[in-house]
């Protein structure tokens, strides 16, 4: 649906000030459709049963219905042309990129805990790739993930390998003021195998590699099902903490359907003075257009503090 024929249908006349700076003048009705408190940022695909499938139309609802952040693991492997129309629909309406996916990522053999060459080398040649890219859609931060564990190595090497990747990864990236996110799996349910799967790992990895490009991407349903203890967890690693990233357990669906007390966790998140991204990377819980809706009204009540 074309934004204007959805504002004519769904939206009563008002107007609001500015958002992000910018002057929004578009109709609005009520405290609902005003920006959440944090950077909350969808996917694609996530609302088109209300907005079509326009990658522009997408982002407009997203950000008539508050959302001022978009998140695209497969930013990488859109056209430029589609890469250079979000970037200026985002940048029309003060919205802040979130992550992409910087490199392939092999989940079933080990590449960077191995310490092979050739797939350093293919690492960082994929770091160098996405700077093209980020500085294209106006992104800072870019996903990485270091693999699956090599059986035939120790723990401590395979953390040395990883270590020595992600310090050449760095240096590549640091001119750029980028930053790669490191992102832990759940060993359980998803990524069986995966080498880095909690915080305090992540924690130590980024310690040794001690580099403002290099932080930690906080995934909550990851770590709900790896180690729990969300709260203290991110007190304690919250220095090298760079990104969130959302899903509640079971299920991997929208905040208020599983076990994960939200509320708290956002709260606690916004009252340490947190202004980065969380990606909203789950499914709709319900199908169509009330799933959507089902989707929008579950975060506005995560959202109330």
């Amino acid at each position: 649906m074309k934004r204007r024929k959805f504002i004519k249908n769904s939206l009563l006349a008002t107007t609001i000030p500015t958002i992000g700076g910018l002057l929004y003048g578009e109709p609005q009705t009520n405290r609902e459709n005003q920006p959440f408190n944090l950077l909350y940022a969808p996917h694609f695909g996530m609302f088109s049963k209300h907005s079509g499938s326009d990658l522009v139309d997408q982002i407009q609802f997203m950000y008539d219905m508050g959302f001022l952040s978009l998140e695209d693991n497969g930013m990488k492997d859109r056209s430029v042309s589609d890469q250079n129309r979000i970037a200026k629909t985002m940048n029309k309406l003060g919205m802040t990129m979130g992550v992409f996916v910087a490199h392939k990522i092999y989940w079933d053999f080990p590449n960077l805990t191995s310490g092979d060459r050739n797939y350093r080398d293919q690492f960082i040649k994929d770091i160098k790739d996405s700077i093209d890219v980020a500085k294209r859609v106006n992104a800072k931060w870019m996903t990485v993930v270091p693999g699956h564990v090599d059986l035939g190595k120790e723990s401590a090497y395979q953390t040395a390998n990883v270590i020595e990747a992600l310090r050449r990864a760095s240096e590549v990236l640091e001119p750029h003021d980028l930053i790669m996110v490191l992102e832990p799996l759940n060993w359980w349910s998803n990524h069986a195998g995966q080498f880095l799967r909690e915080i305090p790992q992540a924690y130590e990895i980024c310690r040794s590699v001690n580099s403002p490009s290099c932080k930690i991407l906080f995934d909550i349903y990851h770590q709900q099902i790896s180690e729990g203890n969300i709260i203290p967890n991110i007190d304690k690693a919250w220095e090298e903490i760079a990104y969130f990233q959302i899903g509640d357990n079971p299920g991997r669906k929208e905040p208020t359907t599983g076990e994960i007390n939200y509320k708290n966790i956002f709260k606690h998140i916004y009252e340490k003075g947190y202004k980065g991204v969380l990606g909203m990377e789950h499914g709709n819980s319900k199908s169509g257009k009330s799933g959507e809706q089902a989707v929008i009204d579950a975060y506005r009540t995560v959202d109330s503090f």
